[in-house]
């Protein structure tokens, strides 16, 4: 009878360990979320979108085109490329025109005086001399950016919020220059401008 009791306990004992390794040892990358938090984490992000890449990606492209369309004088660009993360979207556009180091500060500052009159929050700035940058957000949960980097070339981005997932399509917004279609990475900046490239050599 000793013996028999022996051999239970030493089971349920084992059974034990083996139960707490599993519970506390979960495998490297498993997901240990339970339907109920998965469910609340994506109506969470979702929330207040209800539309889809496609859609998002439109309406950067309108963001896009309307802060370029604002800059005085006016700067070529052509696309630079668009991704897509697991529920955004960012659209890109590259500056062609040279803005000389004299002019540069003066070109953020248009956008971000821009930005600040329409629908747009400024979120940060970057007053690095070299490689400045200005970023702001839409009321809407849009992030767009301008930054200055090599040879002074300026790049604008606009990010979606968490939205439905889709296929995008190519953007319809057309460049005011070559489109370097199926060019990647882009030509350095290119174009002079009386005004932009001011002091450049």
């Amino acid at each position: 009878m000793s013996r028999r009791f022996q051999i239970v306990a030493v089971a349920l004992a084992v059974g034990f360990a083996l139960s707490a390794c599993g519970s506390e040892k979960a495998q490297p990358g498993a997901d240990t979320s339970t339907t109920a938090t998965k469910s609340a984490k994506s109506d969470k992000s979702n929330k207040g979108n209800s539309m889809d890449m496609q859609e998002a990606a439109d309406r950067a492209d309108g963001m896009l085109d309307d802060v370029l369309k604002a800059i005085d004088p006016e700067v070529q660009w052509a696309h630079g490329p668009t991704t897509k993360g697991s529920c955004d979207v960012t659209r890109r556009r590259t500056v062609m025109t040279i803005v000389s180091a004299d002019r540069r500060q003066g070109f953020l500052d248009q956008i971000e005086k821009f930005w600040r009159a329409g629908d747009y929050r400024i979120k940060a700035k970057n007053k690095d001399e070299q490689f400045p940058a200005v970023y702001a957000v839409s009321k809407d949960g849009f992030g767009i950016s301008v930054s200055i980097r090599a040879k002074g070339q300026a790049f604008f981005e606009a990010d979606s919020p968490c939205v439905k997932e889709s296929k995008v399509a190519d953007s319809t917004s057309k460049p005011n220059g070559p489109a370097y279609k199926g060019v990647y990475p882009l030509p350095s900046p290119n174009v002079r401008s009386d005004f932009w490239s001011a002091g450049a050599s």
